[in-house]
């Protein structure tokens, strides 16, 4: 994996906030850095997912992939998230084709 160099500024509330999170992770700055914007960038994908499922603007399948996870996570995150998907018939038969295929 080619990594890439990226800079930003932030406030000092978030700085202490940063400090505290590498000393109770036991981390170094870059590496506490990486893991809260990878956090970050799941939540966001996952949240994502969910509402153009909800919307109907995507298949069950599709939100998985969106979500980055099997569609067995994504049933769990479902469930978790108490989201109602099921919109017609036609997404239902794609996801279906989908699954066979």
């Amino acid at each position: 994996m080619t990594e890439i160099t990226i800079s930003s500024r932030i406030s000092q509330e978030m700085a202490r906030d940063l400090e505290m999170f590498m000393r109770e992770e036991s981390l170094e700055k870059s590496a506490s850095i990486r893991k809260l914007l990878a956090e970050g960038l799941r939540k966001w994908k996952e949240e994502k997912a969910l509402k153009l499922l909800k919307e109907g603007r995507v298949s069950y399948v599709k939100a998985a992939e969106i979500a980055g996870m099997s569609v067995w996570e994504f049933a769990d995150l479902i469930r978790k998230e108490d989201v109602v998907w099921i919109k017609s018939e036609k997404m239902i038969e794609e996801d279906i084709k989908k699954a066979l295929r």
